[in-house]
């Protein structure tokens, strides 16, 4: 009988395992707390950055942060009373802006995000899925010289991995996004990038393909996770289930579980921001675009414009801010003349960030019955595929097509 894998976590890395598990044999049942993707993927900027290398942790981090701290619209905030419990992660973090650090976190950032296009492409095939793929690459924009050239080290870190990228003058800028107001002097462009109408639409497709090709969906909150003999027993407030073998995906609620296994993750959250504008006809936007000067994104969705911002460290229980990322709406609109900014919807997620911006993809330390893969910051879409690959692999022990040494769960 083939093994019978759950899968914690129903976001695009548990949709994208479990559909890589069951084309490999196995019996794959995925669970979680909520609904599918009712965290992370819900509410993320849709882009799927082919190649992406740039740590969040770089030289001058520090400072940075710093100066951010001080803004009138900071990218960045951390709350007072959660500045105590973040400060560990924060000391990791700033260690890792090391120069060596940062290009090694870089090199190895490449080695998966150079698969994500080819990946995903393999992912969803011929299906009805592959409609809601685009291929519109990703634009970054610069009003300054001196917040443009702010960028240089992370041109250098493309050029170093073999990222492509182009830099654009004003008169090109327009020439991809028209409906841009004539204020941007500097841009950086990566053609090779897709973009996703609906993340949520592509992650419950991804669950609705396991269930029509014989996997299984519960809603199931984990409290315990056991090893025994020849399983692993998973148990919550509705009863316990087991498996053969499980894989911890379950984002930013992933840490206590492998912290009762004895593999304390340095995992924290990033809680970030949207809100959903009216959608326009036709879309003003022919592909997501972030304005480099205040660190938000404007993405079309097929349901609106998303305004994805906010780098917010408060942990996964303090109630959400949603002030800050409605004070983004005059700059917005400042930017994108055309915009209808009345608001449709706000939300908060998490992202589920570690110190040197690289996720964990590897096997418990007590046992290769559980695998984790979890950690994917802000590029939770753009490796989905790849990891749901690399997942497959090491449960079947085949080799990926990357060395994974420098993902395990253990390096820290």
């Amino acid at each position: 009988m083939p093994d019978k894998i759950i899968i914690i976590g129903a976001g695009v890395i548990g949709a994208a395992s479990a559909l890589a598990l069951q084309a490999d044999g196995s019996d794959v049942v995925l669970i979680d707390r909520k609904a599918p993707c009712a965290g992370a993927s819900f509410g993320n900027a849709g882009v799927i950055v082919n190649g992406s290398c740039v740590p969040t942790a770089m030289p001058g981090i520090l400072f940075d942060v710093v100066r951010m701290l001080g803004q009138t619209l900071p990218p960045l905030s951390i709350r007072p009373t959660y500045f105590h419990k973040i400060l560990p992660w924060l000391l990791q973090f700033i260690w890792q802006s090391r120069t060596a650090a940062v290009k090694r976190n870089a090199t190895h950032l490449h080695a998966l995000s150079e698969h994500a296009v080819t990946s995903w492409q393999r992912l969803v095939g011929t299906s009805t899925l592959s409609c809601l793929l685009e291929e519109t690459g990703w634009l970054k924009v610069y009003e300054s010289e001196k917040t443009f050239a702010a960028t240089s080290k992370a041109r250098k870190l493309m050029d170093e991995t073999g990222s492509k990228y182009e830099v654009l003058s004003a008169a090109e800028i327009l020439d991809l996004e028209p409906a841009l107001a004539p204020i941007f002097n500097f841009g950086l462009y990566q053609k090779d990038c897709l973009r996703i109408v609906s993340p949520k639409r592509l992650v419950q497709g991804m669950v609705d393909l396991l269930l029509s090709r014989g996997g299984a969906f519960t809603q199931f909150a984990v409290e315990r996770i056991q090893l025994e003999s020849e399983k692993v027993s998973l148990t919550g407030p509705t009863g316990i289930l087991n498996a053969d073998k499980v894989v911890v995906a379950a984002g930013a609620w992933s840490r206590s579980l492998a912290r009762q296994l004895g593999d304390d993750v340095p995992l924290d959250t990033e809680r970030g921001y949207h809100l959903m504008l009216p959608a326009s006809t036709p879309s003003l936007l022919n592909g997501p675009v972030m304005n480099g000067e205040s660190s938000f994104v404007l993405s079309p969705m097929e349901d609106g414009l998303r305004l994805t911002s906010q780098v917010e460290f408060g942990g996964l229980c303090a109630d959400p801010d949603y002030a800050r990322v409605r004070s983004l709406l005059p700059v917005a609109k400042r930017m994108l003349p055309g915009l209808d900014a009345r608001e449709e919807s706000v939300w908060m997620g998490f992202r589920p960030s570690l110190p040197d911006s690289l996720p964990v993809l590897g096997f418990s330390s007590k046992s290769n019955r559980v695998l984790y893969a979890f950690g994917h910051q802000h590029l939770g879409m753009t490796l989905g595929a790849i990891s749901g690959s690399v997942v497959a692999d090491l449960v079947a022990g085949r080799k990926p097509i990357m060395d994974v040494s420098p993902y395990n769960p253990q390096r820290f």
